[in-house]
């Protein structure tokens, strides 16, 4: 009985929280725009064939797969706007090195 009283108050509580308004989350226009045209349910239930993709879609899709592959390949390798190899900027630090050591 005393765990009863112990949370009664505390919902009580819980009870006079200020909730946000729903009516602030609005983004502007909303108040103004129309309604959306109602549809028949069932127009929406029935079976229909999903739609197919028509061989230009395929042939478009496929010519800009192409494109973004040889972007791709054309930025393998560059890093921060240069375009040298690895074993090039190896040797460039290797150099840097040792033209430090040899300063001190």
């Amino acid at each position: 009985m005393k765990p009863a009283f112990t949370l009664l108050p505390l919902l009580l509580m819980a009870a006079c929280t200020q909730f946000p308004e729903l009516d602030a989350t609005e983004t502007p226009g909303v108040a103004e725009a129309p309604y959306p045209a109602l549809v028949p349910l069932v127009g929406l239930l029935e079976d229909k064939a999903p739609p197919r993709a028509t061989p230009e879609v395929i042939d478009e899709v496929e010519a800009r797969a192409g494109g973004l592959e040889a972007r791709a390949e054309a930025l393998q390798g560059v890093e921060g706007g240069q375009t040298r190899s690895v074993e090039e900027r190896l040797r460039l630090l290797r150099q840097k090195a040792e033209a430090l050591r040899s300063a001190e």
